[in-house]
């Protein structure tokens, strides 16, 4: 089957039609606007490509999310994070530094060739982080960025991108503390794109696309938080 080509001035397509082979791949364009990716998280299409490739747009079946509720907060990783907390140069900072975030998790990693996270992705989704579509969790000490990741916010659903690590557990306390945040600020799932072993291990699971997209079409629709007063804590 032919992959579609989707021009700027064009919808993409319903995520129905992504290809078995590669699995959830939907189409390909050049547009990687702020506008078209907010159009893209709310029909549960997100883009994935390489660096030289045109914008790839995906919908994977099944879809991997986490419930909030089912976020498994192990015993070690709690005990890991109580030891950093009690160090004063440790901290949490939400939206500090997007961008830088961006980049670490963009840095190349063992077992990788490249990365999907270009110069344009960072730009893109750094419009979005501008106008409070995108945000950042970051674990410092002192000034030095040591662990993160980051998604897109669209009212109550949180689209999870990427994280990264220079510590250990680093990328696994950033996440436990952005759950807490997510919980209680009335949001129930994260979005988790693809199955990965890591993510399961935390308590993501597959789910069928239709439930999927049932889910966000809701989510999406509830009233945003004010991330400029939202609190991270230690968890």
């Amino acid at each position: 089957m032919r992959l579609r080509w989707v021009h700027a001035n064009e919808a993409l397509p319903d995520p129905a039609d992504a290809l078995d082979e590669p699995s959830g791949l939907l189409c390909a364009g050049m547009d990687l606007s702020a506008p078209r990716l907010i159009e893209a998280y709310e029909a549960g299409i997100f883009p994935w490509y390489s660096e030289g490739q045109p914008v790839l747009w995906w919908s994977p079946d099944p879809r991997m999310v986490l419930f909030c509720d089912e976020f498994r907060f192990h015993r070690s990783l709690k005990k890991r994070s109580r030891v950093l907390m009690r160090d004063k140069a440790w901290s949490l900072r939400l939206n500090q530094d997007f961008p830088a975030v961006m980049r670490a998790c963009a840095a190349p990693r063992p077992g990788q060739d490249g990365t999907w996270i270009t110069e344009p992705m960072i730009e893109a989704y750094s419009q979005l982080h501008l106008s409070g579509r995108a945000q950042s969790i970051e674990v410092r000490h002192g000034d030095n960025l040591m662990a993160g990741l980051y998604g897109v916010s669209i009212g109550r659903m949180f689209f999870g991108e990427s994280m990264f690590t220079r510590l250990a557990d680093g990328s696994k306390i950033a996440l436990a503390a952005l759950v807490a945040l997510l919980v209680r600020e009335g949001f129930t799932m994260i979005d988790c794109q693809q199955q990965t072993e890591h993510l399961a291990l935390m308590g993501a699971r597959p789910i069928p696309r239709q439930r999927y997209l049932e889910k966000i079409d809701v989510l999406c629709r509830l009233s945003p938080p004010d991330w400029s007063t939202c609190q991270l804590d230690w968890p």
